[in-house]
């Protein structure tokens, strides 16, 4: 059911789905599925970190069904995914890390993101055990609350949520 759009929009950076499936029953993640007419058309994986009033919800991976894209799908569906987060956890803000490549898909994922008023950090950020760097960018919720920093904070979000993910047992 989630399983093809989430190997079509990542085909190389996606986790094993026997991690996804671990978090999920660990409570790490949610799973979000944004059904049309009766399919899959968008799928989401979730996490929390931090804690109030600071909460954040950390997008791991959202995709939208590629013959739906160009539609608007992606942002109702970030803004369902909002208000639940909001709604259900009071989180403060949203950050999602993204590829910070120099290519005209990674300049269009960037460009969505931003549209959907996410604010893009300067900050490129190389992890040990992947060979993209990616850039954190910050949707924040309540008025006023801007970007306090280059990105590097947003990464300590990022980072205890993955550090959650891959932790044994």
């Amino acid at each position: 059911m989630i399983g093809p759009i989430y190997r079509e929009a990542f085909p190389s950076g996606a986790k094993p789905e026997g991690l996804l499936r671990n978090m999920l029953e660990k409570g790490i993640a949610a799973m979000h599925v944004l059904m049309c007419e009766g399919e899959s058309g968008a799928i989401a994986v979730t996490g929390l970190a931090g804690s109030q009033p600071d909460k954040k919800l950390i997008i791991d991976y959202m995709a939208v069904r590629a013959d739906l894209r160009g539609q608007g799908i992606g942002r109702t569906f970030l803004g369902k995914i909002r208000d639940w987060a909001v709604k259900e956890h009071g989180v403060s803000s949203i950050i999602i890390e993204v590829e910070a490549g120099d290519t005209a898909a990674h300049a269009e994922r960037f460009h969505f993101w931003e549209r959907c008023g996410f604010v893009r950090t300067v900050y490129v950020h190389t992890y040990i055990w992947v060979p993209e760097p990616y850039t954190a960018m910050l949707l924040p919720l309540n008025p006023g609350d801007p970007v306090t920093d280059d990105g590097r904070s947003l990464f300590r979000y990022i980072e205890s949520f993955h550090k959650k993910a891959y932790r044994r047992g």
